[in-house]
């Protein structure tokens, strides 16, 4: 397993909607057993590493928090589900590329600020 970049959010049911709220998170679904998920952590801190602003990645362990898996329904891992303001804007399901996953991360419109 590699380790998380420091900007990767590490979500759990407590924090999740804070965390996502006034913000354009990726979160990634995983779990450690999962080999395309671990194919896809050293891609998620260099996408990690290369946001700025209000963008964030963060990754939900779904043995760990499974009602999170539910509530958005997650079939399939990796999912990656892109969030706006707290709100599903896109879904990709399996392994995707740094490039892949910045593009669609810079074609979502940028939330608020807090306070406007």
């Amino acid at each position: 397993m590699v380790a998380d970049h420091p900007n990767v959010i590490t979500l759990t049911d407590k924090n999740f909607q804070q965390q996502t709220k006034n913000k354009l998170v990726l979160v990634d679904f995983w779990a450690e057993w999962c080999a395309p998920c671990r194919l896809m952590a050293p891609i998620l801190n260099e996408v990690a590493s290369e946001l700025t602003g209000n963008a964030r990645v963060g990754k939900v362990n779904v043995e760990q928090y499974q009602t999170l898996a539910q509530k958005f329904k997650i079939r399939g891992i990796p999912t990656m589900i892109l969030f706006k303001d707290g709100k599903e804007v896109n879904r990709f399901v399996g392994v995707k590329t740094k490039e892949f996953l910045l593009k669609q991360i810079m074609a979502s419109p940028t939330p608020p600020k807090e306070g406007l």
